[in-house]
């Protein structure tokens, strides 16, 4: 099902320097369509935002809904925008910032599932977070926010 034009969303993506190298919080999303796969499953925390309401402060509002957490402040580097194969356009900022991924406590949403069943289930937006370097993250994060990753790395080097 792809998005309506227009539709947005905006994110913070975290990073950190380590001795293995530059690491990125990416989130593995939550839900039945997603519970077995890897590639192509995880993101940049981020949701939706209403137009007239600044990117940045969406993308700092749906941190908080999508890990629990308060975004970190920190310098916030624009990572431009990306559009998604459903048309989505993501836009994202990196910001330094070191977090225990044990610590997230994940927003939820509501759907119908199994399909047709009447039932309402709830899952969390992101089922885990998980701190990965940069070979790993380009394999498995959606497949155009890999653009967000050949930013940060042109930004850190």
């Amino acid at each position: 099902m792809s998005a309506p034009r227009g539709k947005r969303s905006a994110g913070l993506l975290l990073f950190r320097h380590t001795d293995r190298g530059l690491e990125v919080l990416l989130g593995h999303m939550g839900g039945p369509f997603f519970a077995t796969k890897d590639a192509g499953a995880w993101t940049v925390p981020k949701g939706e935002y209403e137009p007239g309401e600044p990117a940045w402060e969406a993308a700092r509002r749906e941190f908080q809904e999508e890990l629990g957490l308060p975004p970190p402040d920190g310098e916030a580097i624009e990572l431009g925008e990306v559009r998604q194969t459903n048309g989505k356009i993501v836009t994202a900022w990196a910001v330094e910032a070191d977090l225990d991924p044990a610590t997230v406590d994940p927003g939820t949403f509501r759907m119908e599932w199994p399909p047709r069943s009447g039932q309402l289930q709830e899952f969390p937006e992101l089922d885990r977070v998980e701190w990965c370097g940069l070979d790993r993250a380009r394999n498995v994060i959606v497949k155009a926010q890999a653009a967000f990753l050949d930013r940060l790395a042109e930004h850190s080097t």
